[in-house]
Formats: C-alpha cells, structure tokens, sequence
C-alpha cells in the first residue's frame, strides 16, 4: 500500500465520524424528549419522598396499639431500605442525564438504551414494593375488623381465606397495571420519540 492509499483509508475513516450538519440538528432534536423525562424524573423524587413520608405516619394517623406500631415500622425499616437502594439508582440515572450532550450518534444510542434500562428498574421497584402494599393493607384490614365487638381470629374460614387471596391478587394485578402505565406515560412515550430519531438516522 503506497501513501496515496493509505491517505485515502484515512481520508475515509475520518469522514465516518464527521457529523453532518443535518444529521446534528437531528439527533438534537432528542433534547426535547430528554428535557421532559429529566423533568418528570425530578418531580418522581418528591412524589417518591412524600408517599415515603405518608406512610410513615400512618400508624399516628390511624392510631395503632403499640404493638402493631412495632410490627409497622419493623416492616417500614425494610420498605425504607428498598426505596433508599432504588432512589439512589434513580438518582443517578438523573445526574447522568443532566451530564448528557447529544452531539453523536453513539451518546444518542446510548442515552437511549439508559433510558430503557432504568425505565426496567423502575417497574422492578414498584414490584419490589407490592410485598409491602399487600402487608400494609392485610394490617390495616385486620386493625379495622379487630374493633367489631366479638371479633377473633379463629373464627376466619374459607370464604375469608378466598377474600384474603383476593386482595392478594387484585393487589398484584393493580401494582402491574399502574406500573406499566406510569412508566409508558411519563417516560416510555418520550423513549419512543428518541428512539423514533435513532431510527431516522439509520435510514440515511
């Protein structure tokens, strides 16, 4: 290979990696999707941080015995330790996205596989939480019923059982639902426009 050629080859290799200027104001017309998921994320930590706080008062508002209190905020202490873990992922996810300069095809590719991955952790979270919802209402139910005069915990039988599952499942079903809805409305619909670029320019 004489110096013509390889001049050539590195003629080629550079004008890959030059971005044209259409191509540019195309992957940046990603920020504005982007702006609206960093923006419903920052208000996610507020939400996240008053229902955390809400339920923590609960037994006060309810006026649980003290026994039940303890059992509560046993079963508060772990629900904490889920939701600091998850919130702290999130958080991240949140700093990455503020750090983000869409100038390259490779940063929207990425930024877009961040998104779907975290929007995955996200659904896995509020599964992580569906345990504790399940706990959270068994307890106040039985608080409730255990102030009907005569109440005991013998006289159950199987149509309560079948009530008890019940709950347990409507429970699951709902915590999927609303899940897959919340992710889709406030950050999946905003992927699908990113992704909807990455698309346009492959077609170039």
């Amino acid at each position: 290979m004489d110096f013509n050629d390889i001049q050539n080859a590195w003629d080629n290799e550079k004008s890959e990696n030059v971005m044209l200027p259409k191509n540019l104001d195309k992957i940046q017309s990603a920020n504005t999707p982007l702006d609206k998921i960093r923006k419903n994320l920052k208000k996610e930590f507020i939400y996240q941080i008053i229902s955390i706080l809400f339920v923590g008062i609960v037994p006060v508002i309810c006026d649980f015995p003290t026994k039940m209190t303890t059992v509560f905020y046993l079963l508060y202490s772990l629900y904490m330790a889920v939701c600091i873990y998850y919130l702290v992922k999130l958080y991240l996810f949140y700093k990455r996205l503020n750090t983000i300069t869409l100038t390259t095809k490779d940063s929207l590719y990425e930024t877009y596989f961040d998104i779907r991955l975290n929007m995955e952790l996200y659904k896995t979270f509020g599964f992580a939480l569906t345990p504790f919802l399940i706990l959270y209402l068994v307890g106040l139910f039985y608080f409730e019923f255990s102030k009907i005069p005569g109440f005991e915990t013998h006289q159950f039988t199987n149509y309560h059982l079948i009530g008890f599952l019940s709950i347990v499942f409507f429970s699951m079903l709902f915590m999927g639902i609303s899940l897959e809805w919340w992710v889709h409305h406030f950050y999946g619909k905003f992927a699908k426009e990113i992704k909807k670029v990455i698309d346009e320019l492959k077609e170039e």
